[in-house]
């Protein structure tokens, strides 16, 4: 249903731009989009009702109707988009003279044109039937009056309240945390919460409900109650009143007013200490507004245990502790347990497969409790352990034993805002424990339509940013191993494989996602495949798939790929992502790109996937284009300049400078609508001018590699002059190589910036002489991470870094010492944010002693270099105190020298080190020595 209601959303903007005076089309046309827009608003409102109904209610008829409404939807804006491409052309920037007039390309444009009117009024006239046949069968089965189903069911969440203490294995960690986490940090009488927080199935009301019967007997009233997912206050006080009753109903609990009910349960517990657990919290709302206001603060050393599967409610309720998977211990015991009794008598030829079973549970209590269910009375049978451990991963919906699992995963889902269920549905697209890049992922979901517009200054990325986020918080993926620098926020993601498998079964059932693999056959025949991803496949579709948008190819090894038909046909495909993919000599030409005119994002893979050193010019009529990611091709040297033409797109990603790069071509200004740049060269003051021009900019990485000896200087001029008109910019990264011999090149790189550049968060300056007279306070104040690589450093630059009001992490690195100058000493409140500092061979510049009480006051980690002849007088050791201890939140310090020659006064210097570490109030201090000086 929530597929359906995107589809729509999607196509009703397209609609009413159809409808601007800028096209052209036939008489009648415009009142027909007028009733398809009219009468395609009221399907989606249907559409949303039906859909608030949980999808294991709902009968054939109203998901026929709904997916029937995702096709028409579907179908409609391929026609509206078709109609634009032919309409404008897939070259915007061609120009005619007057002489062009009459020619015959010109009268061939024109019949095009004329004909496109002609073919998209026939189509909108066909949709408008199907609309109005839809809307007919939609009255004529009343489809969206049809209520769910009366059934009872059962909630899957029950079962954890009656599991016996002896069924329970692996929480005796957890448990204890949790323990000490409801007496941590209150010395005095204040009441203290506790919320725990993870993944659906992970056992969080099984660990409540094991600290609950621990403590319990400790005060003078307790009680558990579970939230539903949308609660209805008054039965939820009534719920908190029966439980403080000893679960008989109190006398005045029968009123409708909630305010009553909230004094009543606050009278009740003035006077008591109580302990009270409320169960699956899925939002702040029914905290703050009622929970929270019934809960009082009776300065009885109270304790309110939480639990939730929202990382944020956690957080905003208080006290958040996240929930960890089972160690490999606790799930062998799990797992051999409820088959076998133990491992030891389990036959050892299950070992293997065993093992790729839990791996795949994820150390989900629920799912490895669900997968030992299905083969415990089948412990016999090798084939059966080996078909269940291929089914994890394939879709859940297959296999009924798996019910109870799908049916707590189903919880999470439902609670999803409509666009948010597409952007995890699109997960299914990725193989079983791929590590999913977020930026990849985040333009892809853009691509597809499934960003919403921004408003005011957000930016696509930023949205799409806030649904990973928000995915992340509702713990439906995992955070991956990349991490951001600066925050320490994922920059990847995994699914576990249980939500694979849900997200699987639902795409096949929406015939949302086709995946074909060597493993994992599929009927096509039956099925319209608009989104298709390959798994390490060895054979191309043989069907025919006009309405394909999106293709994704994944190889493990190097098998060539032979798409037959040519890719050149399935002109309707907006995602285009062939990395890490092998393909056959035509399509690594990539001749057949200029035809597919409706791509907004095109991945290009590694050498073997390209076998020239230049894209082809075709690629500047992709004028929807949105990202053009090149970050895993290592043969092309520089883009064609047909890609100044490309003026909707948002991100052009490089490859990673191991190589000299790819570099830009002239006419960049032309690309108003960039917002990342990422790993490109600047050859040319020319260019380096243009990047002004791209006022959209918020991610911005680039070297410097003049090709001519006088352009260095006026290149870097022209660049510090451009990003100072780039006030979107968040992320700005610059370096410099030599074009023939990729030595190391250090200009200065002053120049005047009128205007702060607010945004500015994230900032790495390689290869300059010394410290831009621009880094200061006024032009940057929100700066919050610095990478930067001097030829000379200056106590003044120390000084001046400490100025900077958000800095949090500083990287200082320099080949030398500026003449005469020592260790300098900074103000009292210099580098007032400041958690992580490194300066690297600053010899002696650099050293704790400089910083006074008040200074740095958050540092966690600091690194510095020792100069050992700077200890040194007369022939003696003069060292002072280092002053450690002035750093109060200091927690390690890495220690580098760069002279061997005293190796005693190394030695003393480290026992020195050591001493203060070891006395400092936060340690010992962890130490780190990063040359060989210090293993003496």
């Amino acid at each position: 249903m929530d597929l359906a209601t995107e589809a729509l959303g999607n196509l009703l903007p397209k609609l009413a731009q159809l409808l601007k005076d800028e096209y052209i089309l036939q008489t009648g046309t415009k009142k027909d989009i007028e009733f398809l827009s009219s009468e395609l608003e009221t399907i989606r409102a249907a559409i949303r009702k039906v859909g608030e109904v949980p999808r294991e209610e709902l009968d054939d008829l109203n998901r026929i109707w709904a997916r029937d409404a995702r096709e028409m939807s579907y179908d409609m804006e391929d026609i509206v988009d078709a109609f634009m491409v032919r309409v404008q052309g897939p070259d915007p920037h061609s120009k005619s003279s007057a002489g062009q007039i009459f020619n015959l390309k010109y009268m061939i444009q024109k019949f095009t044109k004329f004909m496109a009117r002609r073919e998209v009024g026939q189509a909108i006239k066909d949709i408008k039937e199907r609309a109005r046949e839809l809307a007919e069968r939609r009255d004529r089965y009343k489809v969206d009056d049809i209520a769910p189903s009366k059934k009872t069911t059962v909630d899957p969440r029950l079962k954890a309240l009656y599991t016996e203490a002896t069924e329970i294995v692996g929480i005796e960690e957890a448990k204890k945390e949790v323990i000490a986490g409801c007496s941590r940090g209150y010395g005095g009488q204040q009441k203290k919460i506790v919320s725990i927080a993870g993944f659906g199935g992970l056992g969080k009301t099984t660990l409540a409900k094991a600290v609950y019967n621990e403590l319990k007997g400790q005060f003078d009233c307790t009680a558990f109650v579970s939230v539903s997912r949308n609660p209805e206050a008054k039965k939820l006080l009534k719920d908190i009143l029966y439980e403080l009753h000893n679960k008989g109903e109190h006398p005045s609990a029968n009123l409708d007013e909630i305010k009553h009910l909230i004094d009543l349960i606050r009278d009740f517990l003035r006077n008591k200490r109580y302990l009270i657990v409320i169960d699956d919290i899925w939002e702040k709302k029914p905290w703050d507004k009622v929970i929270g206001l019934a809960l009082m603060e009776n300065n009885m050393r109270s304790r309110i245990i939480t639990t939730t599967r929202i990382i944020g409610v956690a957080e905003h309720i208080g006290g958040c502790y996240r929930l960890k998977p089972l160690c490999d211990e606790s799930s062998e015991r799990l797992f051999y347990g409820r088959i076998c009794g133990s491992k030891d008598k389990c036959p050892r030829q299950f070992f293997k497969v065993s093992e790729s079973i839990m791996k795949k549970c994820g150390g989900v209590p629920l799912a490895i409790i669900t997968t030992s269910s299905l083969l415990a009375n089948k412990s016999e049978d090798i084939r059966v352990w080996n078909d269940v451990c291929n089914s994890i991963g394939s879709g859940l919906g297959r296999n009924p034993g798996m019910d109870d699992m799908r049916k707590i995963l189903l919880l999470s889902y439902y609670d999803l805002p409509s666009h948010l269920k597409t952007c995890l549905l699109y997960l299914s697209i990725f193989p079983e424990d791929y590590e999913i890049e977020k930026d990849r992922l985040i333009w892809r979901w853009v691509a597809e339509g499934f960003v919403q517009q921004p408003d005011g200054d957000q930016s696509f990325l930023e949205i799409g940013e806030s649904y990973f986020n928000e995915l992340l918080n509702r713990s439906m993926i995992q955070p991956g191993r990349k991490k951001d620098k600066l925050e320490g926020t994922p920059r990847s993601c995994h699914v576990h494989d249980t939500v694979l498998d849900l997200i699987i079964s639902l795409s096949v059932e929406e015939c949302f996602i086709t995946t074909v693999s060597d493993d994992r056959k599929h009927s096509l025949e039956s099925i319209q495949i608009r989104r298709l991803s390959l798994h390490n496949t060895t054979a191309w579709p043989t069907l025919k798939m006009p309405k394909l948008r999106s293709l994704t190819i994944f190889q493990s090894t190097n098998v060539v790929i032979n798409p037959t038909p040519s890719l050149s046909r399935n002109f309707l495909l907006r995602v285009l992502d062939l990395k890490g993919c092998c393909l056959d000599q035509e399509l690594a030409s990539l001749g057949f790109l200029g035809s597919l005119y409706h791509l907004r994002y095109l991945g290009l893979s590694t050498g073997y996937g390209i076998h020239s050193d230049q894209l082809p010019v075709e690629i500047g009529k992709l004028r929807f284009l949105q990202t053009l990611d090149l970050y895993e091709v290592s043969r092309l040297k520089e883009l064609p300049s047909s890609v100044t033409g490309l003026g909707q797109l948002m991100c052009l990603r490089g490859r990673p400078w191991d190589e000299l790069g790819i570099i830009l071509p002239d006419g960049l200004k032309n690309l108003t609508s960039l917002e990342v740049l990422d790993r490109l060269v600047v050859k040319s003051e020319c260019i380096a001018e243009e990047l002004g021009h791209l006022t959209q900019l918020r991610v911005l990485k680039v070297i410097i590699v003049p090709f001519e000896d006088d352009d260095w200087m006026a290149c870097n001029n022209a660049l510090v002059e451009s990003q100072g008109k780039l006030t979107k910019i968040e992320s700005l990264k610059i370096g410099r190589v030599d074009p023939y011999d990729k030595k190391v090149i250090r200009y200065n790189m002053d120049g005047s910036m009128e205007v702060p550049l607010s945004n500015l968060r994230w900032l790495c300056i390689m290869r300059v002489e010394f410290l831009p007279t621009w880094i200061k306070p006024a032009l940057l104040p929100g700066l919050c991470y610095l990478h930067i690589d001097v030829g000379i450093a200056r106590g003044e630059d120390i000084q001046v870094l400490g100025t900077l009001p958000c800095l949090r992490h500083l990287i200082f690195e320099a080949d030398d010492v500026s003449a005469h100058e020592s260790c300098v000493v900074v103000g009292p409140d210099a580098f007032p944010c400041a958690v992580q500092c490194d300066f690297h061979y600053t010899r002696g510049l650099v050293l704790p002693s400089m910083f006074p009480r008040g200074a740095m006051p958050r540092l966690q980690h600091f690194k510095f270099s020792l100069e050992p002849k700077q200890f040194m007088s007369g022939g003696k050791f003069t060292a002072d105190d280092l002053c450690l201890g002035h750093l109060p939140s200091l927690r390690s310090v890495t220690v580098g020298s760069l002279d061997d020659e005293e190796k005693d006064v190394v030695r003393i210097l480290k026992k020195k080190v050591e001493h203060e570490a070891a006395i400092h109030p936060n340690g010992p201090l962890d130490i780190d020595y990063d040359t060989v000086y210090y293993n003496l």
